[in-house]
């Protein structure tokens, strides 16, 4: 009889030490997964405030900053930013018409060597200068066409905060 009990004794403690090891299971992984959600929300604030920071660095290139729903244009920055663009922009113009002039040409880029005999193209590197030269242009129309829209977005928000008051 002793030993009966003393049996039951030792399985109902291992019994009940196994529910507190599956309870302390459970309760590790729900604490896992709601620091895997904490983090991923982090993560993503993060992202977003990364975006928001890019767009803003994008348009103070050019003078242009929001704040609270207004928009801020800093034309001595925005004549600085055109200033330099057209400076830029000059120098490899009167680079290229000096060497016109000259009868020589010589860019390993587009692929076009001109020399006062011959007229050398490759086509192959114009057509992947003239490819990339497209998908930078289209870039270039992209982040105006996304400083337009996001133009018409401060303005319509503009216009319903006023609507409202």
């Amino acid at each position: 009889m002793k030993y009966i009990l003393f049996s039951l004794i030792l399985l109902l403690s291992f019994s009940g030490c196994q529910d507190k090891k599956e309870t302390q299971a459970q309760h590790d992984t729900k604490i896992a997964q709601e620091a895997r959600a904490q983090l991923l929300k982090e993560q993503a604030e993060a992202k977003k405030k990364q975006e928001e920071l890019e767009k803003k660095n994008k348009f103070s290139k050019i003078g242009i900053t929001t704040e609270d729903g207004k928009i801020i244009i800093d034309t001595n920055i925005t004549k600085g930013y055109f200033k330099d663009l057209a400076h830029k922009m000059k120098t490899k113009m009167d680079k290229i018409h000096k060497d016109l002039e000259k009868g020589i040409i010589e860019n390993n880029e587009t692929g076009i060597n001109v020399d006062e005999k011959h007229i050398n193209i490759d086509l192959n590197k114009t057509k992947s200068f003239l490819d990339n030269w497209g998908k930078k242009m289209q870039g270039f129309v992209k982040e105006f066409d996304d400083i337009a829209k996001e133009f018409d977005t401060q303005n319509k928000t503009i216009k319903d905060t006023d609507a409202t008051n």
